[in-house]
This record gives C-alpha cells, structure tokens and sequence, in this order.
C-alpha cells in the first residue's frame, strides 16, 4: 500500500498514556497512513501494549531499540518508514481525529512540503490548560521566498507538522542534544519553498510531572548550541538574505524560549554559564536590547503579550545584558 503519511511515534516507559496515543492515531479519518513504533528500551509494559496494536491492525509497525534517546528513535523511524509525508506524535500525546486527512489535503492543495497546526496544553485528564496558536495571522499557503514571517515567529515543535519526505534526504534528527527540535525543525524549513497552515488545533500536548521538558539543567544550554547548527544551515540558505527574520528567531529562541527555561535551573554556576553564553551569542549577531524589547510575534509585541510576573522577568534579563 501507498502511505500518504508515516506516522512516528518513539516510545519509552508510557505505558499509563501509551493506548490513547494509539487510539487517536487508528481512527484518523485518513486511512492511507502508516504508524511506525519505536520503542526506545522501555523497562515497563509498553511492549505488550504495542504488540496488542500491531497484532490487531495492519498498518502498524514495531521497532526495538536499545535506549538511544529521543532522536535516534525518530531516525530509525523515518528510516523504517515509506510515506510520502513524515509526522511525528509523542507517545503520551494525542491527536484531532482530523488532523492527517486536513494536513495532507492542505499539503496537495498548495504543493506544499510543510504544513503547521495549532496545539493546546492539555492536562492529563484532557482539561485545555493553554491555547498554542501558531502564526493565525498569516494566510493558508505561505511562498518562503516572498514571506519568511514563520521562520522568525514559529515553535520549533515537530509534533505539530508534517513533512515532505525528501526534506530529510540530508537532515536527521541530532544524538545526545536536548532541544533537538531547535536544531532540526528551522533546518527542514529552509529547505522547503511552500508552507501551509491551518488555524485548527489539531495536536494535544500532554503536561504531565516528570517529563523530560519539566527537569531543567545544564542541558538547557543545547537550546544555543541548536541555534548554531540552524546558524550553519542559515548562511547558505536561499534564505540567507532574510537577515531580520533571522534575528527574530534568535531573539524568541535564544532570548525568550532559552531564558523560559534558564528560569527554573537552581544552580547559580549553571546559571551564570548560561547566561555568559547567551550575551556571547547575542554580542556575535549584533542583537540589542531594544530589538529585544521590540521584537513581535503574531504581529503583536510579544514581551507585553505576556503576564505581568513574565514581563518583570524578561526586562531583568534585558537590564542584565
């Protein structure tokens, strides 16, 4: 059978979300896709579930790993994979029953090799804890070469996109890098010439206590690191001119997305590490504090978008640079 899309899903130690993942992703009201499992050295009974799965629908493929990490999980999927197009949903996440059958639809419609949705926070019970829209304001299909808007604006998240497979002919996901969305999403987009996007929000992301997103270290500092590999990318781009949308993506990724979770590392050393790597970057790509202050997203001013407790936080920041 001809897969429309792959579906990648890595897996470790889920076993409590693992089968509403599942289920969102076999009543997909398109039926042309393909579930690739990669169980990334689960030690709980993840395996059982997914055997369950594969034994009852044909379309559902089992990988076992050892423990590589999140990247290589996603690699050695879409290297088991044959879809025309690419998506990947996390294992304690779930998804719109819609969301494959209007991505593709939208994808043929404007020739496009990305499509982006919106996403919502969601407790574990299903309660919307937050709205994630993603760029509302521009239109449906977005020609690169005439707006590179996104490109300055977007969260680097792959759960809420679906990829045209050849994107990934020379790009993989990179190993032992946290943030390794950061270093791959923007890469895929500068590869791509056509983009398009619905308003809907299609993709459910769990917020749940231990998670990999909630345990905030020194590994934070990968979050720059991603940004020179994207910075590599970048300057030999046909996108290369786009020099301010360049800098608005180091100013919401680098400033805004890496202070988020420099907040919530409690070592001072760590802290300060960070921090001096921060100002080093921002001092390289002449960025100044009042770029920062002005810098929008959506088309509003994205500091004063914020709640008053965050907007105290980030004009301490900017006073310390």
């Amino acid at each position: 059978m001809n897969y429309k899309i792959s579906i990648i899903v890595p897996v470790y130690n889920v076993e409590a979300y693992l089968r509403r993942c599942l289920d969102s992703l076999i009543h997909q009201t398109c039926k042309e896709i393909e579930i690739v499992i990669i169980n990334d050295g689960s030690t709980d009974k993840s395996q059982l579930i997914i055997d369950e799965y594969v034994i009852k629908y044909h379309n559902i493929k089992s990988i076992i790993q050892k423990n590589k990490g999140l990247s290589e999980a996603r690699n050695n999927g879409i290297r088991n994979s044959s879809g025309d197009f690419i998506a990947f949903v996390d294992s304690d996440d779930w998804i719109d029953e819609n969301m494959m059958n209007d991505m593709y639809n939208l994808a043929i419609k404007h020739s496009a090799e990305i499509v982006v949705c919106s996403l919502q926070n969601v407790d574990i019970y299903g309660n919307i804890i937050k709205k994630l829209p993603q760029s509302h304001q521009l239109p449906e299909k977005i020609d690169l070469s005439e707006d590179f808007t996104i490109f300055g604006e977007m969260s680097c998240f792959a759960c809420n996109k679906i990829f045209k497979r050849e994107l990934f002919n020379e790009i993989s996901f990179p190993s032992n890098l946290h943030f390794e969305d950061v270093a791959t999403i923007p890469r895929l987009f500068l590869k791509a010439k056509t983009v398009a996007k619905t308003n809907k929000f299609f993709y459910y992301y769990l917020i749940r206590n231990g998670s990999i997103t909630r345990n905030f270290t020194i590994k934070g500092i990968n979050m720059l690191d991603a940004i020179e590999m994207v910075k590599q990318d970048f300057f030999k781009s046909n996108y290369k001119k786009n020099i301010d949308e360049w800098k608005k993506f180091i100013i919401f990724q680098g400033f805004y997305s890496f202070l988020a979770y420099y907040a919530f590392v409690n070592d001072n050393d760590v802290k300060k590490q960070m921090f001096d790597k921060l100002k080093k970057i921002l001092k390289i790509e002449n960025i100044s504090k009042w770029q920062i202050f002005q810098y929008k997203r959506f088309g509003k001013n994205y500091l004063f978008s914020l709640n008053l407790k965050k907007i105290v936080f980030y004009l301490l920041q900017l006073i310390k640079l």
